[in-house]
């Protein structure tokens, strides 16, 4: 697959390599505004059982 991804891109090594820094910069952001909080809802992470 990543061999495939770069073989894909245009250009010379170095700008394949910013393309693919890039693509995976947005891929975390979006993942940080989209994904997460969708399913922060669904996750137990603030249900704390220790005490009373």
């Amino acid at each position: 697959m990543y061999a495939w991804w770069w073989r894909t891109l245009p250009g010379p090594w170095w700008v394949r390599l910013l393309l693919s820094l890039l693509v995976a910069a947005a891929v975390v952001l979006l993942c940080f505004t989209v994904v997460f909080p969708a399913v922060a809802d669904h996750l137990a992470v603030n249900d704390a059982t220790v005490g009373g």
